[in-house]
């Protein structure tokens, strides 16, 4: 009697879950990332072992330009338009909501109290060219001071950064940590520095 062999199949796998969960995960991770914001002035960073993480959130960043020039940033939309109100208050300038929303927006400044608000309202596509000449930190006009001061009051958790350029002459950084030493009395600050081998 003959043999029946019986006829197998090649097993399928079908691939179609697999290509959704791979769109989904693209799709999740393109909608939730935070891009970086442009900086005002680049900055190469002196190198370092020390290898201490900088916190995600409230922090306030100084960063000295190679030329000396101070900007300065503030984490958080809120915390940045309660500042901009302080420091109107303080120097009497008053602000409309949509210029406290736009600084909210804003990745860090260089401007003087003085100027900030012919800052605000130029056209994002002009300010660039905007001059930012940094913000005071000399003996006569401390406005440095004041912006950490009152950054430390809006966010009493914020920890201050300084990021300098590796060309910065010592003296315009230690000059930033004698101010914010002086009046608003931060002991504690964290320096930036890119990480290097051991």
């Amino acid at each position: 009697m003959p043999h029946i062999k019986p006829k197998r199949n090649n097993p399928r796998l079908d691939m179609t879950p697999l290509v959704d969960l791979a769109f989904l995960l693209v799709t999740f991770f393109m909608l939730t990332t935070q891009f970086r914001p442009e900086e005002v002035v680049s900055v190469d960073m002196p190198s370092s072992t020390a290898n201490i993480p900088l916190p995600d959130r409230n922090v306030v960043m100084l960063t000295v330009a190679k030329d000396g020039r101070i900007f300065m940033d503030l984490d958080g939309q809120k915390e940045r338009a309660a500042l901009l109100k302080r420091m109107g208050e303080e120097y009497k300038v008053s602000f409309t909501d949509a210029e406290t929303a736009l600084f909210g927006n804003l990745a860090s400044w260089g401007v003087p109290m003085s100027s900030i608000k012919a800052y605000l309202n130029t056209p994002q596509s002009e300010r660039k060219k905007f001059p930012q000449p940094g913000i005071p930190s000399d003996s006569s006009n401390n406005e440095l001071s004041k912006w950490v001061l009152n950054a430390r009051l809006v966010n009493p958790k914020v920890r201050l950064a300084i990021k300098g350029d590796r060309e910065t002459p010592y003296e315009k950084v230690k000059k930033v940590i004698q101010t914010i030493q002086d009046k608003p009395m931060v002991n504690r600050f964290n320096l930036i520095t890119n990480l290097k081998e051991k």
